[in-house]
């Protein structure tokens, strides 16, 4: 296994000289991306896609037996590369959807793989994204219920702005997070009638969402060796590192080709994760019994407290990007447009990974990390150096369980900068010129069939 000392934790490739530099003031399509990425290609076989979906192709994908049905949305590869012998899957972290790996044309995690000659595909579980219920008419219906979540909800938003409230100093110059809040959470009542169906784990994820997509795609695609290459950045990350154990476990064939993490981990336990600051927010949700967590409109509700003067929230930001790493637009479209609803078990059922044997199975019965040396798959496991949420001594707590000759740990971000956040794996400015080519080259040697 290629590793390193925590001493050493911060050791990098450089970036090749005479490099632009980055402003503010630059075109967004112009951040990072060579022309011919630009411009999206056409030829999608299915009906019409929303504005929002920015691939060549949207495909929905009925769950066995289940009234959701998931988005893929599908890149096409290049013509002007050589086909790859395997697609490729990206899996996004809890409560977001595919538009963190497509932010905008220049800044296209899944449309750079795709010109490098992959069938990209990323997968928005069940609740993410353009995924949607087969029957729209069911769900909470009764006017009771109706009232109770609505005050639930409120509860909760009064509850987090206490918290919030608390941790700021002076209090005197914060107000107004329960108003903003209020308010945000008005468009969230609109999907009422959904909440009464959010009511998964991260074994539904693991044991149908994704295997329900692999087949779908690999029925697409048809590998030779019925092989996928797989990316997974945080929970996606998780939710592969997991597939590993559950195979070895079972003595199971896999059918992933190779797998790449991006500040992921079983088990939090022996870093300094924030989110054992951050854990507190949920408690106002299960102080009400509140069945899901608004991720999305409570983002929107103190963004503009995290990213305008006087930037009372100013911890939120780091949470996500290393400074300077990310254009700001970039950045407020993530926040705003990538975050959804979260179920609360699933929420209770990844806390596992801060409990001692790190995360288990929604019985407590099997713990993921203590299979995963059966796993016979290739695994590149990548770290930001200011990742606050996945620290790298996180990611080698994992990664170090796997066979030394098939994995490869790696950590992004220099003393001087550039330094990589928990999503600049994925689109901070540098990662097109340091991570992606080193992705690249992982994905190419692990290609072949």
């Amino acid at each position: 296994m290629v590793a390193f000392a925590p001493s050493d934790l911060r050791w990098a490739i450089h970036a090749p000289a005479g490099l632009p530099s980055f402003s503010a003031g630059e075109p967004v399509a112009a951040v990072g991306s060579p022309p011919q990425m630009l411009r999206p290609r056409a030829g999608g076989k299915t009906s019409p896609k929303p504005s929002v979906c920015t691939a060549d192709e949207l495909h929905y994908v009925p769950l066995p037996n289940n009234e959701w049905k998931l988005a893929l949305w599908r890149y096409l590869p290049s013509p002007q590369r050589s086909r790859r012998n395997h697609p490729l899957l990206l899996l996004s972290g809890v409560g977001t959807n595919a538009i963190g790996y497509d932010l905008a044309p220049g800044s296209s995690f899944a449309r750079y793989m795709s010109h490098q000659g992959f069938d990209t595909w990323i997968l928005e579980v069940r609740g993410a994204g353009l995924s949607a219920k087969v029957s729209q008419d069911e769900g909470l219906q009764d006017a009771t219920q109706v009232s109770t979540i609505t005050s639930q909800l409120r509860e909760f938003g009064h509850g987090l702005g206490n918290i919030v409230e608390e941790s700021q100093q002076p209090i005197s110059q914060f107000t107004g997070l329960q108003n903003r809040f209020s308010i945000t959470v008005e468009d969230f009542l609109k999907q009422l009638h959904l909440i009464g169906k959010y009511n998964w784990d991260f074994d539904h994820y693991l044991e149908e969402d994704v295997p329900t997509a692999m087949d779908y795609i690999r029925n697409q695609c048809r590998p030779k060796d019925g092989k996928l290459l797989a990316i997974g950045h945080s929970m996606g990350g998780i939710l592969l590192y997991a597939m590993l154990s559950q195979n070895g476990s079972r003595g199971k064939c896999t059918e992933l080709a190779s797998v790449i993490t991006l500040g992921s981990s079983l088990d939090y336990t022996t870093s300094r994760s924030s989110l054992k600051t951050l854990l507190p927010l949920v408690d106002p949700a299960k102080a009400v019994n509140l069945p899901v967590v608004p991720l999305g409109a409570l983002l929107a509700a103190i963004y503009p407290l995290a990213s305008h003067p006087p930037y009372l929230l100013s911890w939120l930001n780091p949470q996500i990007s290393a400074e300077n790493m990310m254009h700001p637009e970039m950045f407020e479209r993530l926040v705003l447009k990538n975050f959804c609803t979260i179920p609360a078990k699933l929420l209770s059922q990844l806390s596992t990974v801060f409990q001692k044997g790190g995360l288990r199975n929604r019985s407590g019965t099997f713990f993921y990390k203590d299979h995963l040396h059966k796993s016979n798959v290739p695994v590149l496991a990548l770290a930001g150096d200011r990742d606050l949420i996945c620290p790298p001594e996180a990611v080698y707590e994992t990664a170090k369980l796997i066979p030394e000759d098939l994995v490869t740990y790696k950590v992004f971000g220099e003393p001087r900068g550039p330094n990589y956040g928990h999503y600049d794996l994925v689109g901070g400015r540098m990662a097109f010129y340091q991570v992606y080519p080193y992705i690249i080259e992982f994905l190419s040697r692990h290609d072949r069939v």
